[in-house]
């Protein structure tokens, strides 16, 4: 976390990397506009429109437009680093619009150790709940809400996972009777007891990440009990609640929490639950790889299943 991150005793916190922030524009290589709305003080949101948006459907010249997926999406960064504005995300979700033809709302939570969690999953579910209130216009007038997700990658896609089981079990509080029809979970930041081989790939990186989790949230019992942390804890609610349909799960080989990813895929298929998993994994690659160049190989490979995902 050192060369993040560095917290005094005082509580003061400075952070290295991922805060500087870039304005909402019209992307001239893709054609995708984004906007930024403020839902609360604490939580707001910037949007992505692709082109796709003003195109009419093929019905016969109805002169009607299509209605895109909707992608809400949580940023990653381990609870305490990044924005949802600045110009990693910008132009990663920028490309995954353009790519998915759908309207991406990226989300932007309060960050730990001066917001401990559960603070980032309930702004999320704040802005989960925005998004379903048919309030944007953007999604009111583009969105189809028969195909909203949610996703993230690392921290976002355990959000994502919270999201979609908060979902099970107070549906009534989103509103119009939206549902989430599948969770993207790229990379998901999770933890458990013992060592799965993974982790032994970079036993550094793994004690450094449990050592993010006990700063993110220091009311922690610990990564073998924690449901916020570990889905497959005994104290965890029933995967069988998950309140969609389906889910993708996207994991990279030299990643040191993969193997929690396949625990977790292997744990839904186990649960009980009635919807459909799907497991992709890219070699060679290493934790949000796509991060770094989203114009790669392996980045697109990832991001045309997403789009698929989405658009199903």
């Amino acid at each position: 976390m050192g060369q993040f991150i560095r917290v005094y005793k005082s509580g003061r916190v400075d952070r290295f990397f991922g805060s500087d922030p870039v304005p909402a524009t019209t992307d001239a290589a893709t054609g995708v506009a984004s906007k930024d709305r403020a839902i609360s003080p604490d939580v707001a949101v910037r949007l992505y429109l692709p082109p796709a948006a003003n195109e009419a459907e093929d019905n016969g010249g109805s002169g009607k437009k299509k209605k895109l997926p909707i992608l809400v999406y949580f940023h990653g960064g381990g609870f305490c680093l990044h924005t949802a504005f600045n110009f990693v995300f910008h132009g990663y979700l920028t490309s995954l619009a353009a790519r998915a033809r759908a309207i991406v709302v990226s989300v932007d939570y309060r960050l730990a150790p001066e917001h401990p969690l559960p603070a980032a999953y309930d702004d999320s579910w704040q802005a989960l709940r925005w998004v379903a209130s048919h309030e944007e216009p953007w999604l009111a007038d583009h969105g189809d809400f028969s195909r909203l997700c949610v996703g993230g990658e690392s921290a976002g896609a355990n959000i994502a996972h919270h999201m979609a089981m908060r979902a099970g079990t107070e549906p009534f509080l989103l509103p119009h009777g939206a549902r989430i029809s599948g969770a993207v979970m790229v990379h998901p930041y999770f933890l458990g007891s013992g060592r799965v081989s993974s982790e032994e790939t970079d036993p550094g990186m793994a004690e450094s990440v449990v050592t993010m989790w006990r700063v993110v949230c220091p009311g922690t019992t610990g990564v073998e009990d924690d449901p916020w942390i570990n889905p497959l804890a005994a104290a965890a609610p029933g995967l069988k609640g998950l309140a969609c349909g389906r889910v993708l799960v996207c994991l990279a080989e030299k990643d040191v929490v993969r193997d929690r990813g396949h625990a977790y895929a292997e744990g839904l298929r186990a649960s009980g639950w009635d919807g459909e998993v799907e497991v992709v994994e890219v070699a060679g690659q290493g934790h949000c790889f796509h991060l770094v160049d989203f114009t790669s190989a392996d980045a697109v490979a990832q991001d045309d299943a997403i789009a698929k995902f989405v658009n199903l």
